[in-house]
């Protein structure tokens, strides 16, 4: 593999171009901006909210400052509160290009347009131009999510999943599997496979915080679809969600945002901490893997068996269709056939496939979502306090 070396010693598979709105009011116009050079690598992130929200603007930090990303765009409204003075300094720090256009000042929509079309244009021409240096597994990031569960995810994508996860950090590399709300009634399970004893109180305190939280929405993470595809409850969506994280030592817990000190496991705890406050702690898939990149996630493993077809901004995602008669049905969209283990081929042959064309896709090889421009991105509201020592390898 060869990646693009970035001033902090990181190394990214991709090199976009970043597009970032920061508020509702801007993203016509940073649409508009990327629109003309999609094909060259640029895409549009952004934050909606007009007032200011310290985890949206440390995941806006953390984003620009990927590695898959190597120029970043601001498009500000003018009058919003989020800080995009300090989210400049941040990239222009990370040595980075960075320029920002604020409608407001420089005459609306048509003007900021071509501004900003003109110094993309700029920034694409010197990337194409860039220098890749030699990279190894062991500095790779990989993410896992599952979206559109059913009966056949918890058999065949996950577990496959899971062996992948296993063979990536036998190799060094930093693991992240999710989500703390997915996983009520794995908590002991999980703690058994802590690094650490301190490690473990905290991965039973998150789960026990998510149960909690959805105690008190009223209504857990469990969709009618999970049901219509034949998942009873709750309870066995978990088992299914956790099958993801193989079999490894669980080496530390985090927070979106939060990068991955060194390679190894880590369970990532993405239901926000103190009262319920922001609503559903993500609102779709697309969330969920958006956190996964704003820790540093060079790529996203994402198991589906209902057919979810959403790629990502900044970092590719790799489909792995759970259901046989899903892939027959989607082919297009899904990277990997893993509903074939029903039909006899080993799982273990699967998690070998999973792993390669991770390694493939880290190397330039483009996923289905990249082929068919899928770009989604969602950043919401949340607030966290930070991790302790004792969510941290020693």
């Amino acid at each position: 593999m060869r990646g693009y070396l970035r001033a902090d010693g990181r190394k990214g598979i991709r090199n976009h171009v970043v597009v970032a709105y920061l508020v509702e009011c801007a993203h016509h116009v940073a649409r508009e901006v990327a629109m003309p050079f999609r094909a060259q690598g640029a895409q549009v992130i952004g934050f909606p909210g007009c007032y200011p929200n310290a985890y949206a603007q440390q995941m806006m930090e953390r984003l620009c400052t990927h590695p898959n990303v190597g120029a970043v765009l601001l498009v500000s409204l003018g009058c919003e509160s989020f800080d995009r003075f300090h989210l400049a300094k941040i990239v222009a720090d990370s040595g980075r290009p960075v320029e920002t256009v604020v409608i407001q000042r420089v005459g609306g929509t048509r003007i900021s347009i071509g501004r900003g079309q003109q110094w993309i244009a700029r920034q694409i021409e010197a990337l194409a131009a860039a220098e890749t240096v030699p990279m190894d597994v062991s500095e790779l990031v990989v993410g896992t999510v599952c979206g559109g569960s059913d009966g056949t995810s918890g058999l065949t994508g996950n577990p496959a999943v899971g062996l992948a996860f296993d063979r990536l950090v036998a190799a060094g590399a930093a693991c992240i599997f999710e989500e703390t709300g997915e996983l009520i009634g794995c908590e002991a399970i999980m703690a058994d496979r802590a690094s650490t004893p301190e490690l473990a109180v905290e991965l039973r305190r998150s789960v026990e915080k998510a149960a909690s939280y959805y105690a008190t929405l009223g209504y857990g993470s469990f969709a009618a679809g999970n049901a219509e595809g034949g998942l009873s409850s709750i309870e066995e969506k978990s088992m299914g969600a956790y099958a993801k994280s193989g079999s490894s030592q669980i080496a530390g817990l985090i927070k979106p945002g939060d990068i991955p000190p060194r390679g190894g496991l880590y369970l990532m705890d993405v239901v926000p901490d103190g009262e319920v406050r922001f609503g559903f702690p993500n609102i779709n898939d697309t969330a969920e893997i958006v956190e996964m990149m704003a820790s540093g996630a060079h790529v996203t493993l994402f198991v589906t068996a209902r057919g979810s077809v959403v790629g990502s901004a900044i970092s590719p995602v790799i489909k792995v269709c759970a259901n046989p008669e899903t892939y027959e049905r989607m082919a297009d969209d899904m990277d990997v056939n893993a509903g074939r283990v029903l039909a006899g081929t080993p799982l273990a042959e699967v998690g070998d496939e999973i792993y390669d064309l991770t390694l493939a896709v880290a190397s330039g090889a483009q996923t289905k979502s990249e082929e068919l421009g899928h770009a989604e991105f969602v950043l919401t509201y949340k607030s966290f306090e930070p991790i302790g020592p004792a969510c941290l390898p020693r």
